[in-house]
C-alpha cells in the first residue's frame, strides 16, 4: 500500500489543541523522519496558520502539504482517505465527528487512529466496519490516548512476561495511582456525550453495563461491573476507588484478548481502579473520588447543575501550557497472576508528561507512526492497540522514555 499512496500519514484535525501537539511531535520527532505527511481539516486559513508556525521551526516544512475536507462530507473524506496509509484524528466527540472518517478509511483500505473514550460508539464501529475492514485490510484502532494504552498494552506486556516465566496469564489488577495533569476538555465532553446517549438510547445503555460490551459475539469471561464504592487493597497496603476510565479501559482490554484468540486465557479476568495513600488522608480521598464520579452522572441530568459543571472543566480545544504538560506524571502499576496464582509479577507503567494531553499526544503520533511504519502482523479490522500493533508499540513507547517495566511481585 505504501507505493501506491501519497502520503505515509494524515493528521486529521491538525487546528485542535490535541492536533497541534501531533503535529508539533510529527514536524520535530527524529522518529518521523522521511515520513510523507499532510494535515487536514475543513478550515484551510487554520491549516495554513498551522503550517507556517511549524515551517517556523522547521523550514523544510513550509511545503507541508494542506488538504481540506468537512468530517460530514463523504466525497471529500474519500478523497483525503485515498490517498495516505493512515489517518490520525484528533476531532472528537468521534460519535458526532468521527463515524464518516472510519467509514471512508474501511473503504479506501487506509488503516487510521484516534483517541476516542465512547464505548458505545466503538461498538457501533465495529457492528458497522469490522467486517469490512478486514476485507480492505483497514487496521482501525480506537483508544490510542491515555485511554486505553497503559491498560491495554500493559496487560499485553504482562502477558509476554508470563509467558517468559512459562505460565499463562489468569489475571491483572491495574491501579492508576500518582498523577498530576489537567482533565481533557475533549474527554469532558465525550464524557457528557456518552452520558446523554446512555439516558436517551437503552442499547447505549446495554453496552456500557456489560463487563464484554465491545467483544465479538460469544467471547465472554467471568469479570463483573467495575468497582463503584471504596476499598481496600492489601497489595499495595492503599485504598482505591473507581476510576472513570475503566468503563472503556477494561472492555478495550477484554477485546483485546477475544482478538488475539483469547492469548490470555479464556477465563482471563481484568480489573481497574484508582489507588491512594493508605492513610486517613487517603481514604478521605479515595471517597471524594467515588463520590465525583457518581456526582458528575447526576448533575449532568441536571439542567442547573450541568451548567455549572460545564463551566467549571475545560472546553474542547483548551488545554494546559508546556510548561504544566512538562510538569505532569502518570503511574499505573498492574499485578499479575499466572494460572494456579503463580507467579505473580508486578507492572509499572509510567511517563512523565501530563497524562491527558502531553503524553497522550506522545501516545497517538507513536501508534500512528507504528501503523505508517512498522511491519505488523494480524488482520485488518476494528482492532485495539494490543491486537494491532502489540510489542512493537511498546518498544516504541519505551524509545521515547515512557516505562514499561515488569519485576516479581
Amino acid at each position: 500500500m505504501a507505493a501506491q499512496r501519497t502520503y505515509d500519514l494524515v493528521l486529521w484535525g491538525a487546528t485542535g489543541y490535541t492536533g497541534r501537539l501531533v503535529a508539533d511531535y510529527l514536524a520535530s520527532s527524529p522518529r518521523a523522519a522521511g515520513l510523507r505527511w499532510a494535515i487536514a481539516g475543513r478550515d484551510r486559513a487554520k491549516l495554513e496558520r498551522v503550517r507556517g508556525e511549524l515551517a517556523a521551526a522547521a523550514p523544510a516544512l513550509a511545503s507541508l502539504p494542506v488538504l481540506v475536507g468537512d468530517a460530514r462530507d463523504t466525497a471529500s473524506l474519500d478523497a483525503i482517505c485515498a490517498q495516505a496509509k493512515v489517518v490520525c484524528t484528533t476531532v472528537g466527540p468521534y460519535a458526532q465527528y468521527g463515524s464518516e472518517l472510519v467509514g471512508a478509511c474501511v473503504r479506501a483500505g487506509t488503516h487510521y487512529c484516534d483517541l476516542t473514550g465512547e464505548p458505545h460508539w466503538i461498538r457501533q464501529m465495529i457492528d458497522a466496519h469490522h467486517d469490512a475492514a478486514r476485507a480492505s485490510g483497514a487496521r482501525i484502532v480506537h483508544t490510542c490516548g491515555f485511554d486505553s494504552i497503559p491498560s491495554d498494552l500493559g496487560v499485553h506486556m504482562m502477558h509476554h512476561a508470563m509467558r517468559e516465566r512459562g505460565a499463562r496469564l489468569a489475571r491483572v489488577d491495574a491501579f492508576y495511582g500518582e498523577s498530576k495533569g489537567k482533565l481533557s476538555g475533549g474527554t469532558f465532553a465525550s464524557m457528557l456525550g456518552v452520558i446523554d446517549a446512555a439516558r436517551a438510547d437503552k442499547q447505549v445503555r446495554r453496552v456500557l453495563g456489560d463487563p464484554y460490551g465491545l467483544n465479538p459475539a460469544g467471547a465472554r469471561g467471568f469479570d463483573g461491573p467495575d468497582q463503584k464504592g471504596v476499598k481496600w487493597e492489601p497489595r499495595l497496603k492503599a485504598w482505591t476507588a473507581p476510576f472513570v476510565m475503566a468503563s472503556i479501559n477494561t472492555r478495550v482490554v477484554r477485546r483485546s484478548n477475544a482478538l488475539l484468540d483469547h492469548a490470555y486465557g479464556e477465563s482471563f479476568r481484568y480489573t481497574e481502579q484508582m489507588s491512594f495513600p493508605g492513610t486517613a488522608r487517603g481514604l478521605a480521598l479515595a471517597g471524594g473520588v467515588a463520590a465525583a464520579v457518581a456526582g458528575v452522572v447526576v448533575a449532568s441530568q441536571v439542567p442547573a447543575l450541568r451548567k455549572r459543571l460545564e463551566a467549571k472543566m475545560p472546553k474542547p480545544g483548551e488545554g494546559p501550557t508546556a510548561a504544566e504538560r512538562e510538569a505532569g506524571y502518570f503511574v499505573v502499576r498492574l499485578f499479575a497472576e499466572g494460572e494456579g496464582g503463580m507467579p505473580r509479577l508486578l507492572g509499572k507503567v509510567e511517563d512523565r508528561f501530563d497524562p491527558g494531553y502531553g503524553s497522550t499526544a506522545r501516545m497517538l503520533s507513536e501508534a500512528a507512526l507504528c501503523l505508517a511504519q512498522d511491519p505488523l502482523d494480524g488482520p485488518g479490522g476494528v482492532l485495539t492497540p494490543a491486537s494491532a500493533m502489540g510489542v512493537r508499540l511498546i518498544e516504541r513507547l519505551r524509545a521515547i522514555g515512557m516505562t514499561w517495566s515488569v519485576e516479581a511481585a
